[in-house]
């Protein structure tokens, strides 16, 4: 393990994006019309003009290899959920015994790789193979540095021969095309649109995580192959005492963040934070704000680089959503927003919010949009491993509400009455010490079991699962505001007419905002989304409660759904139930995956452990009553054991003939799953874990709890 802070002594600002094909460098090096017209595609979202794709190829190439590249990839994101790439030598024999770098336009724009071995969700059969990546001007090319190896990595997006979207990049570009066209609408009813050429989403994506030791990683099989512990029981000391969060970041660690943290600097990842989480063993990183699909783009750099990184340090980076039980699992907070390429946040009340018109419209466009499509925005997130966690105390729960805090709440309460006159302010702290600050106070506090909570000028999804990546959730978002604001737009420009006085536009504005609240007020709620009684409360609401992934996964293929992403141009009927069949059949691999290996685990190495266990206790027993001595609360012991050993092998029995089902029908198999072979699994775990308590520590299989969540 390296006893070094970090890889580099280099300054963050002589650091950062180095390794990245940046507009700086663009401009410096290519020809002054050549970089105006790529401009206008990255920043106006213009055609890309193909004439420029040679000049453009021949200058990233000379850059990529005065930086030591010697192989280029088109690094796109299939619908696996995680990164793909098929690396190609940059240089070609010269025909006389030599090499030539050689990267031409053709090479740059697009590739051919093979679409059937990557998800399809029915597209595509087997035998139809073909399949195009095709750059993404607008995301910088950067390198990959791993080893003595760099590699000139091109971001792509992913589409079948017959041109279906075969990745998650291209419907998040289209849905923020979507979103884009509608908030200009209400721009230009509002007269602000002066200047403004595009508007975009954006996203701070904090990912929460968990660092084992790794001689320790690849002695839990279950870790290895699931990502996650199938057994383990409870250490007595966990997260109890709330020492764990914020606490002091331990040396070992610190290394790995300050190592990471300069891999992902090199290429350009703003990141900003990192502190310990609330489980021993769990951390976080946050980045700052980025336009959407680049966010995107850099939260799969950043965990490619924090699982990669780890293993220099004899460590592994865990991003399962529930690693652990009896602990906090991992989430992603995709903290999203709206803002104009002027550089104006759309979702910022400003200081006098109840003057804010504009404001108002674009949040009230949000709780349409999240009342209206509560079951999908919920459906967004549904995966094996976020099932652990939604609904628990420590997680926003399954049912989707908005906490809005008491002054946007209280401005829309004077909404709802009439005009809006006062914005209430929070004042400040005096904190009692005439050496210390007096501190401005928000006018609101937050609200952490909130699963959609407004957090001052943007909202915070924070039921995303860990692993997942961020542009499926933010493609869904981005559509659903997009209908919102597409229908807010219509009825302000019938209600107003066309070039309203300034009275008749605020009466038009107040009429619909009133109208919006009234039918879609329901889903704010500023409470604890954790007390049985919301659950009551939002039952009576009339808001859907999807319990796990399997009551949320019809929605993607709802009728509702599909007409939603075709009217927008975002996704086909058919590539909306690809995606639907992929999360299913994802479901249904990864849960048999796990009750084959908890099979298997119980077999070899519980199982085993325990008969060693049994046998040393009653050899313990002859030999103690062959001395003559009593020895019944050892005997009492046995008995007690092996009929725990006994329960082991019936639970066990249990999980392999739940496991050993068959369907034809995607739905049912999953949710057999969900309610026969999940319950038979906990019941084995639970009952495996009962052993490990009783088990001779030096005869345990595998290690425990108490050795893989406090890091040395």
């Amino acid at each position: 393990m390296s006893d070094v802070l970090s890889t580099t002594t280099d300054r963050v600002d002589e650091l950062f994006g180095v390794d990245t094909f940046s507009k700086h460098v663009m401009q410096k090096r290519l020809p002054k019309e050549v970089y105006k017209s790529l401009l206008r595609t990255i920043d106006l979202g213009e055609p890309l003009d193909p004439r420029i794709a040679d000049i453009v190829a021949a200058t990233m190439k000379d850059w990529a290899v005065e930086r030591g590249a010697t192989h280029f990839t088109h690094w796109f994101q299939p619908l696996t959920g995680l990164t793909a790439e098929k690396h190609d030598s940059l240089v070609s024999p010269d025909g006389m015994g030599g090499v030539i770098y050689n990267f031409s336009g053709s090479d740059l724009t697009q590739s051919e790789p093979d679409a059937s071995s990557f998800p399809s969700g029915g597209l595509r059969a087997t035998f139809e193979a073909r399949g195009y990546t095709a750059w993404d001007a607008t995301s910088p090319a950067f390198l990959n540095r791993h080893g003595n190896t760099v590699t000139l990595c091109i971001p792509t997006a992913f589409v079948s021969w017959t041109g279906e979207a075969l990745d998650t990049k291209i419907p998040l570009l289209r849905s923020m095309e979507a979103l884009a066209k509608q908030a200009m609408r209400i721009l230009r009813f509002f007269g602000t649109d002066a200047g403004v050429t595009r508007v975009v989403t954006t996203v701070g994506p904090e990912q929460e995580y968990f660092l084992v030791d790794r001689e320790l990683f690849y002695r839990r099989p279950d870790l290895v192959t699931c990502e996650r512990t199938l057994f383990g029981a409870r250490p007595p000391k966990g997260q109890q005492l709330d020492d764990h969060y914020f606490g002091a970041i331990p040396a070992r660690v610190l290394a790995f963040m300050a190592d990471s943290e300069a891999e992902m600097f090199r290429v350009g990842v703003p990141v900003k934070t990192r502190h310990n989480e609330v489980a021993p063993g769990q951390f976080e990183i946050a980045p700052l704000f980025e336009t959407s699909h680049i966010a995107s783009d850099h939260q799969m750099v950043l965990m490619e680089i924090l699982r990669r990184v780890a293993e220099r340090h004899s460590l592994k980076a865990l991003l399962h959503e529930k690693p652990f039980a009896g602990v906090n699992g991992s989430g992603k907070h995709n903290n999203w927003s709206i803002a104009t390429d002027t550089g104006v946040n759309l979702l910022d009340p400003q200081n006098d919010t109840h003057t804010n018109m504009q404001f108002l419209v674009f949040l009230c466009a949000v709780i349409r949009s999240v009342d209206m499509h509560a079951d999908l925005l919920r459906a967004s997130i549904a995966s094996a491993g976020n099932d652990h966690r939604l609904g628990a105390n420590e997680a926003p729960p399954a049912i989707i509400s908005i906490f809005l805090g008491d002054m946007l709440t209280d401005i829309l309460n004077q909404v709802e009455q009439g005009l809006p006159r006062r914005t209430l302010k929070g004042g400040t702290i005096d904190l009692g010490a005439r050496t210390l600050p007096e501190l401005p106070r928000h006018s609101g506090d937050r609200n952490r079991t909130s699963p959609f909570a407004f957090t001052g000028n943007k909202f915070e999804f924070r039921a995303v699962g860990s692993t997942a990546s961020i542009a499926w959730p933010n493609t869904i978002l981005n559509t659903i505001v997009a209908e919102s604001l597409d229908y807010l737009a219509g009825e302000l420009e019938r209600s107003a007419g066309a070039n309203p006085s300034p009275a008749k536009l605020q009466a038009a504005v107040l009429g619909v905002l009133k109208t919006t609240l009234k039918e879609h007020k329901r889903v704010c709620f500023d409470g604890d989304n954790y007390a049985p009684e919301w659950h009551k409360e939002a039952a009576r609401r009339g808001l859907p409660h999807l319990r796990d992934s399997v009551e949320a996964f019809p929605v993607l293929k709802a009728k509702k759904t599909i007409d939603l992403f075709k009217k927008y141009g975002v996704l086909t009927k058919a590539e909306v139930e690809s995606r639907y069949h992929i999360a299913v059949e994802k479901y249904v691999k990864q849960l048999d995956i796990e009750a084959e290996m908890m099979i298997t685990m119980t077999r070899t190495m519980i199982l085993p452990a325990a008969i060693r266990h049994q046998t040393l206790l009653a050899a313990a027993i002859t030999a103690t009553e062959g001395a003559g001595v009593d020895c019944d609360d050892t005997v009492k012991s046995l008995e007690a054991f092996a009929g725990l050993v006994s329960a082991v092998r019936k639970t066990l029995a249990a999980v392999e003939t739940a496991a050993s089902h068959q369907d034809d029908d995607p739905l049912r198999h999953a949710t057999h799953y969900r309610s026969k072979v999940r319950p038979a699994m906990a019941a084995l775990r639970e009952a495996a874990d009962e052993l490990e308590t009783l088990v001779a520590a030096d005869l345990w299989p595998m290690p425990t709890y108490r050795e893989l969540l406090f890091l040395k």
